[in-house]
């Protein structure tokens, strides 16, 4: 999987948001915000995106365990949620 460019993470008061920084991008029927781990996850994502073309939910799992104090097995099940719904909205191909 990778992240669709274009979309850039924004921090607003204490919420971050995705925000689409293209017109073909822009959905005001829907925003999508992020707690603090899937922030971090996202910006997880989008480097290794960037720097390997894609990522999978082994690598946020491992990066998410290094950060929080997670069990593997925890951290699967939110990093898999969180890729669903991230395809849901359409940021991740």
């Amino acid at each position: 999987m990778r992240t669709i460019e274009g979309f850039r993470l924004r921090k607003l008061g204490n919420e971050y948001i995705l925000v689409g920084e293209s017109m073909a991008l822009i959905n005001f029927n829907k925003m999508i915000t992020l707690n603090e781990t899937a922030a971090f996850l996202w910006e997880k994502a989008a480097e290794l995106s960037s720097s390997h073309g894609s990522f999978d939910a082994a690598s946020l799992t491992k990066a998410l365990c290094a950060e929080y104090d997670v069990a593997p097995e925890q951290a699967m099940t939110d990093v898999t949620a969180t890729i669903d719904s991230w395809l849901d909205a359409g940021v991740i191909e």
